[in-house]
C-alpha cells in the first residue's frame, strides 16, 4: 500500500493539478505516470453542457478507435440461420436466438457488446429491462441492429467504442492501454473526443464541452485545455 502511495505521490509531483495541458502533453504525462504492475487503461472524461433528461440533449454514439482498445471484447449476437453462421465465423463469442434470450433473462450476461439482426428484435425487445440498464440493448443508430452481423462483430472486436452521456453530463471511455505507443494513444484519444464533439445534440445550448481530463487506472487525472482538445482554438 505504501508503495502505491509513493508512486501516486511521485506522479502528482510531475503534474501541476491546477494547470491545463495540451492534449499532446496530457497523453504523454498520463502514459509516463502509468507505472502499476499491470497494463493500465487510459481513459478520457468529458463534462458536457447538456441535460440528458431531455431527449434533444442526449449524447450517444460509437467511435472506431484507429488502434483498438487493447482489451478483448466479448460479443453476443442474436441471429438465426446463415446470419448466425456468419456471426460465428466473424468471431462472435455467443450466438443464438430464443435460447440465448432465456439465458440473458436469467441474468447470465457474459458479454460486453450485443448485436442483433432486425428480425430478432421482437425477441431482444423483451430483454430491455435486463440489457437497457447495462447499456447493452442493440440499437440501429449505433449499428448494433443490422443485417450485416459479420461487419458489426468485426467492428466490435476491432476497437469500436460506444459512448453515452450520464446524468451529470459526463461522458467517459477507455481509449487504449498505457503500453500503447504515444502516437497510438494520441490518435485514439483524438478520435474519441472528435466523435463526442460531432455528436453534439440539437438541444445543446451555450458551452458544449466544459471540461476534458485524461487519466490511467491508477494514475492522477490530468486536465486538458478544452479549446486545444476540441480544435476550437
Amino acid at each position: 500500500m505504501a508503495r502505491t502511495g509513493k508512486r501516486l505521490a511521485a506522479a502528482n509531483e510531475s503534474i501541476d493539478r491546477a494547470a491545463y495541458y495540451s492534449l499532446e502533453e496530457a497523453v504523454k504525462l498520463v502514459k509516463d505516470n502509468a507505472k502499476a504492475k499491470f497494463d493500465e487503461t487510459v481513459e478520457v472524461a468529458m463534462n458536457l453542457g447538456v441535460d440528458p433528461r431531455h431527449a434533444d440533449q442526449m449524447v450517444r454514439g460509437v467511435v472506431q478507435l484507429p488502434n483498438g482498445t487493447g482489451k478483448s471484447v466479448r460479443v453476443a449476437v442474436f441471429a438465426k440461420g446463415d446470419k448466425a453462421d456468419a456471426a460465428k465465423a466473424a468471431g462472435a463469442d455467443l450466438v443464438g436466438a430464443e435460447e440465448l434470450a432465456e439465458t440473458v433473462q436469467k441474468g447470465e450476461i457474459d458479454f460486453d457488446r450485443c448485436i442483433a439482426t432486425p428480425d430478432m428484435m421482437a425477441v431482444v425487445g423483451r430483454l430491455g429491462k435486463v440489457l437497457g440498464p447495462r447499456g447493452l440493448m442493440p440499437n440501429p443508430k449505433l449499428g448494433t441492429v443490422t443485417p450485416d452481423v459479420e461487419q458489426a462483430v468485426k467492428d466490435a472486436k476491432g476497437g469500436q467504442v460506444e459512448f453515452r452521456v450520464e446524468k451529470a453530463g459526463l461522458i467517459h471511455g477507455g481509449v487504449g492501454k498505457a503500453s500503447f505507443s504515444y502516437d497510438d494513444l494520441l490518435a485514439n484519444t483524438k478520435s474519441f473526443i472528435d466523435a463526442v464533439v460531432k455528436a453534439k445534440p440539437s438541444g445543446a445550448k451555450g458551452v458544449y464541452v466544459k471540461k476534458v481530463a485524461l487519466s490511467s487506472t491508477m494514475g492522477p487525472g490530468v486536465k486538458v485545455d478544452v479549446a486545444n482538445a476540441t480544435g476550437a482554438e
